[in-house]
């Protein structure tokens, strides 16, 4: 099947994960900013080796290059409009891609300044995908640092431009240590303000982690989640009749349809289900999806991971034999739990729908 030409949704999408290699040298000579590479090729695969490590901390590293050459209004507009034409020619249709502001602040933008470039850059790039006959819409989701101390201004800055862009809000970080209830404050005020919430939880952590983000974090969709697994039981009968029991953790998340954003090439890299094995056969993906979670497929970091949203749903289709109604259903799954409203889902949902239709 081809894939690449399938409608597809990306949830899960870091703004500074995604840069070009090319784009990364360009704006790092403009700021002086010493590079590991100094031509696309090797710099790219610099990444890419770096974010096979296994280790999440170096995995995490890497973006000490992306932010650093994302510190200015040119910078944070070039990386936002590119990230939408590279997304746009797969053929995904819609996008949320995510970013911490308070890690583009060094230079001298202000919060919301950098919000705002931003966003400049995806409509940039949407009003150029409508001008060559396509189509993508696009949401900022605005993250806050777990580790750190701003989530309840960051939580501010993401309601202020709620209606100019940005469509739900996030932490990020260091998972392990950092539970999001250090942030219930924050947490709270965006459950008065009905804002919506995701969490990266059940990557680098476990399923306390999972049942904290829902708790503290009221959160709609997990970042990742894979760590579920570990609040699933699994024993065979005596009549070699498998028995599966949810934990309470899981069974929450499944009976409410909470979204797990998972990501195959990055939750291998981080080691994230290394409790299970150390090959993709080993992800937990078919496992959810086949107790009926609502599993969608992303990138997360489509520089570090050298992949793109179609490379993942192959490597799926290459490992676990899904067909295409299987990958149509992980993009309905996506599109009824994007940030956006029930028109708008249910036109991504008609989209899908007629454009599996049309490739089979």
């Amino acid at each position: 099947m081809d894939i690449q030409a399938l409608p597809k949704i990306s949830l899960h999408d870091h703004l500074d994960g995604g840069l070009r290699p090319q784009t990364i040298i360009e704006l790092a000579e403009k700021i002086g900013h010493v590079l590991p590479a100094d031509n696309a090729l090797e710099l790219g695969s610099w990444f890419a080796e770096a974010a096979n490590s296994g280790s999440l901390v170096r995995y995490l590293e890497t973006f000490d290059h992306t932010v650093a050459v994302m510190q200015t209004r040119e910078g944070l507009e070039r990386v936002a409009y590119e990230a939408v034409i590279d997304l746009a020619e797969e053929n995904v249709i819609y996008a949320e891609l995510r970013w911490a502001p308070e890690q583009h602040i060094s230079k001298g933008l202000t919060l919301d300044e950098t919000v705002e470039a931003v966003q400049d850059g995806l409509e940039r790039g949407m009003a150029e995908v409508e001008d060559r006959g396509g189509f993508i819409r696009t949401g900022q989701l605005v993250t806050a640092m777990r580790h750190a101390d701003r989530a309840m201004e960051i939580a501010e800055l993401a309601v202020r431009h709620r209606n100019a862009g940005v469509v739900g809000f996030d932490i990020a970080g260091a998972e392990q240590g950092f539970l999001p209830k250090l942030h219930k404050a924050a947490f709270d005020y965006l459950a008065e303000e009905l804002f919506p919430v995701t969490v990266h939880a059940g990557e680098a952590d476990g399923v306390e982690s999972i049942r904290d983000a829902i708790v503290s974090g009221r959160a709609l969709r997990l970042g990742h989640g894979v760590r579920l697994v570990e609040d699933i039981m699994f024993s065979r009968t005596e009549g070699d009749t498998d028995l599966v029991v949810l934990g309470p953790v899981a069974q929450w998340v499944h009976d409410r349809g909470i979204a797990l954003e998972t990501s195959p090439s990055s939750n291998l890299q981080t080691g994230a289900f290394e409790m299970l094995g150390d090959t993709m056969a080993d992800h937990p993906f078919d496992i959810l999806y086949d107790l009926g979670f609502k599993v969608t497929v992303n990138t997360d970091n489509r520089l570090m991971s050298a992949t793109n949203l179609t490379k993942e749903l192959e490597i799926l289709v290459d490992t676990f034999g899904y067909s295409i109604a299987d990958l149509e259903q992980f993009q309905l799954n996506a599109a009824e739990a994007a940030f956006q409203g029930l028109p708008e889902r249910e036109e991504l949902m008609d989209m899908i729908e007629i454009g599996f239709a049309e490739a089979q």
